[in-house]
């Protein structure tokens, strides 16, 4: 008899262990913060959540980003009073695709790591877990920018109200050592429509004040400290970014005055004259070059 409730024992133990396993945890630390400069927050399918090193991290220079000069030394300033105890804000990165916008932001990264920069690459559908990230590295001595791409809610996305909360809003002081560092094509972040201004209310005197609706579109932008806006690039701008990055790839002065109606070409078949594009070009050319 007692070697059969031994037996039921066991069996009850490992089965709770089963259980234990894919019940959602809370998140854990890394337990080597030096594996890298940067890392990505992933939920698995069984609800964990976890702080994954990026073993290959993207190199990028400050000195690299051509035509973007005007947000570079706002990025670049904001970062460096973060990463030197000073007071900083969280940044908002809007407007033309492929500009520079997640680059600048990498360059910077690089830049700053050997001050004690790091970086946390959250998506916004993992948003809702951002209160306890920013709980596991608010003891940690390093600076964290927690970055968010190509960002963009639609209605009633939880992501939504978490990053508004943890912004400016939720009743926890604001950790010194995270800043939130996003990048959107969308200006407000959420979309807009026609009938919103239907929310408009007009007084007898004709001022005109935001709706309920309005309003809300707008709160989550507000609550990013410093806006930084990147705009189209001209021809002759994006000539110059295509410039850069041949050279880069060790094409002479020769060859890139030469490929310039290609990479005009190639512009307009892609219908962009943004920085991507012209790194896109860039990459071909080289590589039929043999560069």
């Amino acid at each position: 008899m007692n070697e059969q409730f031994q037996k039921l024992i066991e069996r009850a133990e490992q089965l709770i262990g089963r259980i234990e396993s894919i019940l959602p945890q809370p998140l854990a630390a890394p337990t080597d913060w030096s594996a890298s400069i940067a890392w990505r927050y992933r939920r698995r399918s069984s609800g964990h959540g976890v702080l994954e090193p990026v073993k290959h991290v993207a190199t990028m220079a400050l000195d690299s980003l051509r035509e973007i000069d005007v947000q570079k030394e706002k990025i670049e300033r904001n970062t460096r009073q973060f990463v030197e105890g000073k007071p900083a804000n969280n940044v908002l990165l809007t407007g033309a695709r492929g500009t520079g916008k997640s680059s600048l932001i990498r360059a910077c990264l690089q830049a700053y790591a050997p001050q004690g920069l790091r970086l946390i690459e959250v998506d916004k559908a993992e948003l809702t877990d951002l209160p306890d990230i920013v709980e596991v590295v608010s003891q940690r001595p390093e600076k964290f920018i927690v970055f968010s791409d190509d960002l963009s809610f639609d209605e009633g996305e939880p992501g939504y109200k978490a990053l508004k909360s943890i912004l400016d809003g939720s009743i926890a002081a604001s950790t010194p050592n995270v800043l939130i560092y996003a990048t959107s094509n969308r200006r407000h972040l959420l979309p807009e429509y026609m009938k919103d201004n239907l929310t408009y209310k007009h007084t007898d005197d004709g001022e005109v004040h935001p709706g309920e609706v309005i309003e809300e579109k707008i709160s989550l932008s507000e609550r990013f400290g410093l806006w930084v806006s990147f705009y189209p690039f001209s021809q002759n701008e994006y000539l110059t970014i295509v410039g850069q990055w041949l050279s880069s790839f060790g094409v002479d002065d020769a060859a890139i005055a030469a490929a310039r109606p290609e990479a005009l070409v190639w512009a307009l078949e892609r219908g962009s004259r943004s920085g991507r594009v012209a790194y896109q070009f860039a990459r071909d050319y080289a590589g039929r070059a043999g560069a």
